[in-house]
C-alpha cells in the first residue's frame, strides 16, 4: 500500500471514530444508559476498530428498520486466506482467474481487518444503499456482499471496481 494511500486510509478512519462517537452521544443524549448488548455487532473481532464501530451502527439502523444484516466473514488469519486462496487457484486454474474472486493472504483486506462480507442480500442491499452514512462502501461489481470503510460517514462512496484484481 502506498504511504499516501495509507495515510488517506488514516484519515478516513479518524473521521469515521470521530463522527460514529459524535453521533453516538447526540442519539443516546446525557442521560442515556447503555442498553444490555450495547458491545459491538457479531463478527466484528479482528475487524479494524472504526471499520468495526461502523458496521455495528449500521447493523443497529438495519436491524431497527426490519432488515436483516450480519457479517457472514470479517477478519481472517494469513492462514485462513491462504486456504481459501488455494481452494480459488484450484478451483478457477490460474492465479490470473482466482484474483477475480480471492486475493492472496499479503493483499486481501479480510487480513488486515479492513473487510467484511455481508448478508443475507437483502442485508447487502440495505448496506449498499444505506452504508455511505457510516463510511461504509460495496468495494466490488462481482460480490455484493463484500464491504470496506471507504468515505468518510456521510461521504460518496468510490466507484465500485469490477472485481478484486483491479484493487
Amino acid at each position: 500500500m502506498s504511504a499516501r494511500r495509507a495515510l488517506s486510509r488514516l484519515c478516513v478512519q479518524l473521521l469515521a471514530i470521530g463522527f460514529v462517537l459524535t453521533a453516538g452521544l447526540l442519539l443516546a443524549g446525557p442521560t442515556a444508559q447503555a442498553a444490555p448488548n450495547a458491545g459491538s455487532a457479531a463478527g466484528t473481532d479482528g475487524l479494524d476498530p472504526a471499520l468495526a464501530l461502523a458496521y455495528t451502527l449500521a447493523e443497529r439502523e438495519a436491524q431497527g428498520a426490519g432488515v436483516p444484516l450480519w457479517i457472514v466473514s470479517g477478519y481472517r488469519t494469513p492462514a485462513e486466506q491462504e486456504g481459501l486462496w488455494q481452494d480459488g487457484l484450484r478451483t478457477y486454474g490460474s492465479p490470473d482467474v482466482a484474483r477475480r474472486w480471492v486475493l492472496p493472504p499479503n493483499e486481501s483486506t479480510h487480513v488486515s481487518g479492513h473487510a467484511i462480507d455481508v448478508g443475507p442480500q437483502q442485508g447487502a442491499q440495505w448496506l449498499q444503499a444505506n452504508g455511505s452514512r457510516y463510511g461504509l462502501c460495496r468495494m466490488y461489481d462481482n460480490e455484493w456482499w463484500h464491504f470496506e470503510l471507504a468515505t468518510a460517514p456521510g461521504g460518496v462512496c468510490p466507484p465500485i471496481l469490477p472485481d478484486a484484481s483491479h484493487r
